[in-house]
């Protein structure tokens, strides 16, 4: 039920990693399918990085995509990149990569779904979508990450 709440709107998330500490590399999901696969390593989230979310469930239309900068592990500038604006609701703050890791993780000790894909390369994460009734296609909220890069 506590997560009902923290997740009616998606605009929370942001908030949410604020409380939390670094997740633990490709954490163990009790709820759905997030372990890695056997050949992806183990990632460790930078203090410094940047990649593209897209806010996507399954083959639903896209709800938005964002170019993320992180420094220090935060998000310190976020850009709407598919030129559309949020007709009719609230624009999300995208997360971290650890902090929607650790989402998930949340949603996933609380018995919803939670699934998670991982670059067999580095380890980051692909793609994150959980969903606190345990039906995604429902209610999911969904994360394709592409364009992942390490700050040099």
């Amino acid at each position: 039920m506590r997560l009902k709440v923290a997740l009616g709107g998606v605009a929370l998330v942001a908030a949410l990693g604020a409380c939390t500490s670094s997740p633990p590399a490709h954490p163990t999901f009790a709820g759905g399918s997030g372990a890695p696969s056997a050949s992806a390593p183990a990632w460790h989230e930078p203090a410094a990085y940047g990649f593209v979310a897209e806010r996507r469930c399954t083959q639903g239309p896209s709800l938005g995509r964002y170019r993320v900068t992180v420094q220090d592990g935060h998000v310190v500038r976020t850009e709407r990149i598919d030129g559309k604006t949020a007709a009719g609701e609230e624009e999300i703050e995208v997360p971290t990569l650890g902090e929607l890791l650790t989402l998930a993780q949340t949603v996933a000790d609380d018995g919803g779904a939670v699934t998670t894909a991982f670059d067999p390369g580095d380890g980051h994460p692909t793609a994150v979508s959980f969903s606190v009734s345990g039906r995604l296609d429902a209610d999911g909220s969904c994360f394709v990450i592409t364009e992942y890069a390490p700050a040099s």
